[in-house]
Order: structure tokens, then C-alpha cells, then sequence
């Protein structure tokens, strides 16, 4: 029931994914072969890769905003460098390092970013090319890379109502709001109820309340349309 859920969504909502991704890439690669010569290209696609995957498939989720995208790719890149100036030669303790202050580094932050992750490795393990270019892998491949894919994102997404990126741009209708507003659960609850749980939950409050209206019927896009009765073995 759980996976069923989690991947509820349109055949148009897959290809525009895809499409997304395949205009991200493809628009990073491009900038890094004229910027960074031909070896732009294989420092980018790694971390990037996985970057475009939450951009342009979960744009709601609270992973693939635009300060986690920024913060957590550069954050985990100047830990990486880090630990491979100083650990260099223990590649295996560097790069163990690497990703587990990434993470440590991420959360401080508020800006956890599963890819950058991969970006704080690759600055231990990308062998000399990478290693020559020391903290200025920071800006060049790493910034540019971000800032292309985030630029991508922002125009891609914008075009399509329901793809709201960054939700901080978002601003929903009267009428929207005010039926959200009606089943509105209370801030404090639902920052008791996370605590509870004590992991991340990639979803923001503005979808958790949507979701949660939805579910009562208490939305206009519910009341339009009722949930028709499903055979039993869809529910399994």
C-alpha cells in the first residue's frame, strides 16, 4: 500500500520528469565541456545525476529545495576537499570521512542533500585531475554545476501549475487556501508528531496540510472528483 502511494502519480507526470532531467543534464554538461574543457563533463555527472532525479521528479520535497540543492552540494564539497588535504593518504578513511561529515555538516546546516554526498566523495576519490584543483573545486566544477541545474529547474518547472519550485514562489488561490484553512492542522502538532518519529521527512507543511484536506474531502479538486471503490487486490 505503502509503494503504491508513493508513486500515484500521472504517465504525463513520468515523461515531464524525464524531460526535466534530460534538459537538466544535458544543460550542466554543456556548460562544464565549454567552461571546463572535455573533462568538465565526467566531474559533473555523479552528484548532478542524483541532483536532477529529486529536482525534476519530487520538486515538492523539501530535499530538492533550492537552499539544500546549494548548501548541501557546496557544504559537502568543501568537506571532501578537506578531508582529502589531510587525509590523502588513508583514501579510505578520507572518503569514509567525507560523507559522514557531509552529512553531520548538511544537518547543521539545514540543508541536507543526499547527492552531495557523492559530491564530498568524488572530491576524495576523483583521482589527480580533482585533487589538482584543490578548494577551487568548490566553485568550478561544483557552483557551476548547482547553479546551472538549479536555473534549469526554476524555468522547466515554472510552466506547469502544479510543479510549484521553489515553493517559497508559490502562492495559492483564495479558494485553495481558505479550504486548506478549514481542516488546517496546528503547527505545534505537527512538529510534535515529527519529533516523535526523530527522522527527516522529506515533505514541507504547505503538502502535509493539502495532503491532509484532501483526505477529509474537504478540497474543491476531492469534491469534484470522489474516490471511486477499488477492488480489493489493488489494496494489496
Amino acid at each position: 500500500m505503502v509503494r503504491k502511494l508513493a508513486y500515484s502519480v500521472s504517465e504525463r507526470e513520468h515523461w515531464v520528469s524525464a524531460t526535466g532531467g534530460l534538459l537538466g543534464i544535458f544543460a550542466v554538461l554543456w556548460v562544464s565541456h565549454f567552461w571546463l574543457g572535455s573533462h568538465g563533463g565526467i566531474l559533473a555527472i555523479a552528484s548532478m545525476g542524483a541532483s536532477a532525479v529529486l529536482l525534476f521528479a519530487a520538486p515538492h520535497g523539501a530535499l530538492s529545495q533550492p537552499w539544500p540543492v546549494f548548501g548541501g552540494h557546496l557544504a559537502s564539497a568543501l568537506v571532501g576537499v578537506t578531508c582529502a588535504r589531510w587525509l590523502g593518504h588513508e583514501p579510505m578513511l578520507a572518503a569514509s570521512l567525507a560523507v559522514a561529515l557531509s552529512i553531520a555538516a548538511m544537518y547543521s546546516l539545514r540543508c541536507l542533500h543526499p547527492p552531495g554526498g557523492a559530491t564530498a566523495l568524488y572530491a576524495v576519490l576523483g583521482g589527480e585531475t580533482v585533487h589538482a584543483l584543490g578548494y577551487g573545486y568548490l566553485l568550478s566544477p561544483v557552483l557551476l554545476n548547482v547553479v546551472v541545474l538549479l536555473g534549469v529547474a526554476v524555468a522547466f518547472n515554472y510552466p506547469f501549475v502544479w510543479r510549484r519550485y521553489p515553493q517559497s514562489w508559490h502562492r495559492r488561490s483564495q479558494a485553495s487556501a481558505a479550504s486548506v484553512e478549514e481542516s488546517m492542522i496546528p503547527h505545534s502538532s505537527l512538529v510534535y508528531a515529527l519529533s516523535q518519529i526523530d527522522t527527516f521527512v522529506d515533505v514541507s507543511e504547505e503538502d502535509l496540510q493539502r495532503i491532509y484536506a484532501l483526505a477529509l474531502g474537504r478540497h474543491p479538486e476531492a469534491q469534484a472528483e470522489p474516490v471511486k471503490a477499488r477492488p480489493a487486490e489493488s489494496l494489496r
